[in-house]
């Protein structure tokens, strides 16, 4: 049985709603992983997350029509695109929050991953250096400057774990980085739900590959009813979900869109870590995301803001979508 081909691409305000839903579940997969890391070991914790998110989408490809449709090229690529924005990013996700806040991860992860991003095409000569991405990149290394030295406002100085735990993060923004580069060319033959079944089965496996030596050193009896409830929460909502829903819109709008939704994620990761584990903001944390929040958009936009996309982004756009249907 042939496969359903996904609905051509909406213009209206579906593809923004898929998007903000996402970044409102991103945000809030912070807070509800820093519940679970505080009883169980931070790769442990990552495996469970994501071999169920692997576990719930293979169950939903299974149930699509022309599921037997298999390719080994297509596992392979998607399954590559994987172990760097699934296992890589997830394993130093899962590893900063146990030594942060969930909140300093939530400004850096996704603040973060555009500007290098964008670094990385201008070193490749991809991008041009305009003036404002070079004055946005400053502003965005300069914030983070200025954020890592509002750790010491906390009393905890720079040997703390937190500051270990921050540069844990940047690690993983720079594989979320890596990653956005790599599945515009890796995925583009392929449906948004097999593509992400693959990535995301493939990056569990390797979770758990890692996982293995600390199992034997969870307390599992001690691991509260909360956490579990947790656990079900980001294997359905922060990964199944989101990552479907990410794909959704990506579709229907330009990449420079979909990344500067992006910057929504430390207002949700704000104010849920506030709300539900009362962590602290410091003053010179504040000054230095307002900061890297305004480079990199900056950087990211060139100033563009709320203008039509650049020819080639809607030449890039246009071959997605027909690719995708």
């Amino acid at each position: 049985m042939p496969e359903t081909p996904d609905p051509a691409p909406d213009h209206g305000a579906a593809p923004y709603l898929y998007l903000l839903v996402t970044m409102a579940l991103f945000g809030a997969a912070f807070t509800s992983s820093k519940v679970v890391v505080g009883e169980l070991p931070h790769d442990v914790a990552a495996f469970l997350r994501f071999g169920g998110g692997a576990v719930i989408l293979a169950l939903l490809l299974c149930l699509r029509p022309g599921a037997a449709k298999f390719s080994w090229r297509d596992l392979a690529r998607a399954g590559t695109v994987g172990l760097v924005g699934v296992f890589a990013y997830n394993f130093f996700f899962f590893w900063g929050l146990s030594l942060a806040p969930s909140i300093d991860g939530g400004i850096i992860v996704p603040v973060l991953s555009p500007v290098l991003t964008t670094l990385y095409f201008l070193v490749t000569g991809r991008e041009t250096a305009s003036a404002a991405r070079i004055t946005g990149l400053v502003l965005g290394i300069a914030g983070s400057v200025v954020f890592f030295a509002g750790i010491g406002d906390t009393g905890s100085g720079f040997s703390g774990s937190r500051l270990a735990g921050d540069f844990v993060y940047l690690a993983g923004a720079a594989c979320w980085a890596a990653y956005s580069v790599a599945s515009k060319k890796v995925l583009s033959g392929m449906e948004p739900l097999r593509a992400t079944t693959y990535a995301t089965g493939v990056g569990a496996a390797a979770l758990v590959l890692v996982a293995i030596p600390s199992l034997p050193d969870a307390n599992w009896a001690g691991v509260s009813e909360t956490s579990w409830l947790n656990l079900v929460f980001l294997a359905i909502g922060p990964t199944a979900v989101a990552y479907l829903f990410y794909y959704r819109g990506l579709r229907s709008v330009s990449p420079v869109t979909a990344t500067i939704t992006m910057f929504a994620v430390p207002v949700f990761t704000t104010i849920t870590s506030v709300t539900f584990l009362g962590e602290s903001f410091t003053t010179g944390q504040l000054i230095g995301a307002v900061i890297t929040v305004a480079g990199a958009v900056l950087a990211v936009t060139q100033g563009r803001l709320g203008r039509r996309a650049p020819r080639h982004v809607r030449r890039t756009v246009g071959r997605e979508e027909k690719v995708d249907r």
